[in-house]
């Protein structure tokens, strides 16, 4: 893997932390939240996978290439779910999801 496809995933999944982070707290605010909870879960556990395959990239882990699949995975359905949604917040965070999807299959690829 290059350096450079290595540290352009790892910037794409640390973005796409800070939008699910951001999303999240801003769900929470929203007024039905009911309708929100979905969105909200799914956020905490993109942010969280977001940030361990950062991690994973930062140490070349030996099992990048898992890692960065399932968190493609997870980005894509979050990014899914955040765009059924009319808030500034959740279609910035699909955005964002979408984009770490295709970096981290990019990783695998």
């Amino acid at each position: 893997m290059s350096p450079d496809k290595m540290k352009q995933c790892m910037d794409e999944c640390l973005r796409c932390m800070q939008a699910c982070n951001h999303c999240y707290t801003s769900c929470l605010e929203e007024e039905n939240l009911k309708m929100m909870k979905e969105c909200i879960r799914l956020d905490r556990e993109c942010a969280d996978l977001c940030e361990f395959a950062a991690h994973a990239i930062s140490i070349n882990s030996s099992y990048i290439s898992q890692i960065c699949e399932a968190c493609a995975e997870m980005c894509e359905k979050c990014g899914n779910e955040c765009k059924k949604h009319d808030h500034d917040h959740c279609q910035q965070c699909a955005e964002a999801c979408f984009r770490c999807a295709e970096a981290c299959r990019a990783m695998v690829a």
